[in-house]
């Protein structure tokens, strides 16, 4: 980005989206880059829930921006514009999904309402402290925890990415996905619980894989050790 339209782009930073708006109302460039900047990573995160995969999910997002900013004078304010977007994303996303296969019946999902399931335990950067083999990790557990996003059912799927990638509220979940808020709980439990099931699957086979001690390491051990009992007088 150029000097001065990354300046263009930060202006409006601690501007709330309901009087930006009205600037994008009339076609004010910056206001229309600084929503879109703000909602990037959430509208994506949605379409990723729906679509799984990254090129498509892009391009709902470019789709929903395009769509709002053409209509903006249908947004009435009835709901926060970052709800009214992600609903704009979510019929478009669950439209292209709808076209590829029949509609899922998502009644039976709710259907169970057992309480298991914290939050997942998301591991921490630290304990990646920064060297291209930390990054190399660090990617790969990111690719599992996606794997095992894709893994859920798509209603569950949605309500952990904002509950738990996204971090909403319960509340404001509920208003996104426009369900009620006791289906959010009872979707992210099984959500969680599923998510477990899938990663303990996934990562059982390989505890015995785990703080490995050999080779070079292994055997610079066993000098070290040869070396000090020499000192010794072994």
């Amino acid at each position: 980005m150029q000097p001065a339209r990354a300046h263009v782009a930060h202006q409006f930073d601690g501007i709330a989206d309901e009087d930006l708006v009205p600037l994008a109302r009339n076609k004010d460039e910056a206001a229309v880059r600084a929503l879109v900047r703000r909602h990037n990573q959430q509208l994506f995160r949605v379409a990723r829930g729906v679509v799984r995969d990254d090129a498509e999910a892009e391009d709902i997002v470019q789709e929903t921006y395009v769509r709002a900013f053409t209509k903006l004078e249908s947004f009435e304010g009835k709901s926060s514009f970052s709800t009214w977007l992600t609903r704009i994303a979510l019929n478009e996303a669950l439209g292209r999904i709808r076209r590829r296969r029949p509609t899922v019946e998502l009644s039976e999902l709710d259907s169970s309402t057992e309480p298991d399931g914290g939050r997942l335990i998301m591991v921490s950067s630290s304990l990646f402290p920064a060297s291209p083999e930390s990054e190399a990790s660090r990617a790969q557990v990111r690719r599992m925890l996606e794997w095992a996003v894709d893994a859920l059912p798509e209603a569950f799927r949605l309500v952990f990415i904002l509950r738990d990638v996204q971090g909403l509220s319960t509340d404001d979940t509920a208003r996104r996905l426009d369900i009620r808020p006791e289906t959010v709980k009872t979707r992210l439990h099984r959500a969680r619980r599923l998510m477990r099931a899938t990663l303990e699957e996934s990562l059982a086979p390989r505890l015995s894989e785990l703080f490995p001690f050999d080779g070079a390491r292994c055997a610079h051990v066993a000098d070290k050790v040869v070396q000090r009992l020499r000192a010794g007088g072994w």
